[in-house]
């Protein structure tokens, strides 16, 4: 998959701009805060419906509008689409596809990408969230339909709470006086578990390719694993801490066994604290360098290593099994961390990848071969470029709604697209998720 022009209007710092793009490794070269990283940043929205550097749309408005718009003509084998989305500040965020309008949340099924960032070394050095959001992101990129999965689990998440937290305030303490509670205690069940299979299954898919990429960019087996910690197994172990398996998923009914368990066994202190104390929002992911955990351990030269090679592994999994192609690879400002041996080994990973967007503030910190398209930015504009390919047209002049929606069934697409959710649930004691980082990068 290719993304062959795209063009931004009043997203960020930009007020419009359109570029286009070439197949291969594509180049933005700018000092920091010009709106490099907002470019690729546009295009992860366009994947994920979500930015990794705020948490919330409304940051991603320039000051002063009520909506942003991001284009983007795409490249499917010989197939082109206009993909659109206009991300509004008071209202419903709208999306089109050849003009034709469709649900925000199906725009993912049309456009398969990949970004590293610096952001991404949390992935390693921080909270359970960050891993988990993740896994989640990934496992919808390829399988769609556990969106609904996700958010399904979020809502009955947030009703159990609140009948928790309403509990507590009232001094109800006995369960028997609490039947609706063990309602929503078999729907948490039915879904976690759905969510906890497909995480152990992807830990454990995605093992090898992130193996692989570690020594391909390192240039050293520092043995990296992957291990799954399963808050449901520490309850029922009498731990309050998630539990480590290299296990692959268990038998449904097994692992449904297991919840059922754990939540019977938390229920006083679940009903003391107002919260739900076990399931997937609790779940944690291990990441190991030679046997010992990255996070504390590890160097942040090795640290940086495994993050990117985490995504490198998620890229490299998308590629085998997507209808799409290979995804769009970004890496936002990745060379400027790397010595020069490992610049070299990344470009060679990154190489045969179908298109490849390259964020950096040095022209020099990027190999070479990676710099056959080099488009320079200031001040959200592109002040110069030596694009080897020419826009077919503006994609800045509002579209024209369709009389009828596009059906997603007329693309490769085949499987039903739900939201996206940060599935990233409370690990502190109120149940609130942590804040996401807000970077003053461009």
């Amino acid at each position: 998959m290719q993304v062959t022009q795209l063009a931004l209007s009043d997203f960020r710092n930009y007020a419009s701009v359109d570029v286009a793009l070439a197949p291969g490794p594509n180049l933005f070269v700018g000092r920091n805060g010009q709106g490099k990283t907002n470019l690729v940043e546009s295009l992860g929205y366009l994947s994920t419906l979500g930015s990794h550097r705020v948490s919330t749309d409304q940051a991603l408005i320039r000051a002063g509008q009520d909506s942003a718009v991001i284009r983007a003509r795409l490249r499917n084998g010989d197939r082109d689409l206009l993909a659109e989305v206009q991300i509004n500040r008071s209202s419903a965020n709208r999306a089109q596809i050849n003009r034709g309008g469709i649900k925000p949340r199906e725009l993912p099924r049309f456009f398969s990408s990949v970004l590293f960032a610096p952001e991404d070394l949390l992935l390693i050095r921080g909270d359970p969230s960050a891993r988990r959001r993740f896994l989640d992101q990934l496992i919808v990129l390829r399988s769609p339909r556990m969106s609904a999965v996700q958010a399904d689990y979020e809502r009955v998440l947030r009703q159990r709470n609140s009948l928790l937290k309403s509990a507590r305030a009232s001094g109800v303490r006995d369960p028997a006086k609490l039947g609706t509670l063990d309602i929503w205690d078999e729907r948490l069940v039915a879904l976690g578990t759905e969510i906890m299979q497909s995480r152990l299954t992807l830990v454990d898919e995605l093992s090898g390719p992130v193996r692989a990429a570690y020594e391909a960019v390192a240039g050293a087996d520092q043995r990296p694993v992957l291990r799954s910690r399963l808050s449901v197994q520490g309850a029922v172990d009498d731990d309050d801490e998630p539990v480590a398996t290299s296990e692959v998923a268990a038998a449904p009914a097994e692992l449904a066994e297991t919840f059922s368990a754990a939540l019977l066994s938390v229920r006083r202190r679940e009903l003391d604290r107002g919260i739900s104390l076990v399931g997937p929002h609790r779940d944690d992911v291990q990441f190991e360098l030679n046997d010992l955990p990255a996070k504390g351990y590890a160097s942040h030269g090795e640290s940086w290593s495994f993050a990117l090679a985490l995504k490198l592994g998620a890229a490299e999994l998308l590629r085998r099994d997507s209808p799409m192609g290979d995804p769009v690879l970004m890496l936002d400002d990745v060379f400027a961390e790397l010595d020069a041996r490992r610049r070299e080994r990344l470009a060679s990973v990154v190489a045969d990848y179908e298109q490849v967007l390259i964020t950096a503030a040095v022209f020099d910190d990027v190999p070479a071969e990676l710099a056959a398209h080099t488009v320079r930015i200031e001040a959200g504009r592109i002040v110069e470029s030596d694009a080897v390919v020419v826009p077919e047209a503006p994609l800045t002049a509002p579209a024209e709604a369709a009389s009828t929606p596009t059906d997603p069934a007329e693309t490769d697409a085949s499987c039903e697209r739900d939201d996206t959710v940060d599935a990233a649930a409370d690990d502190s004691a109120d149940g609130t998720a942590e804040p996401d980082p807000e970077p003053d990068r461009g």
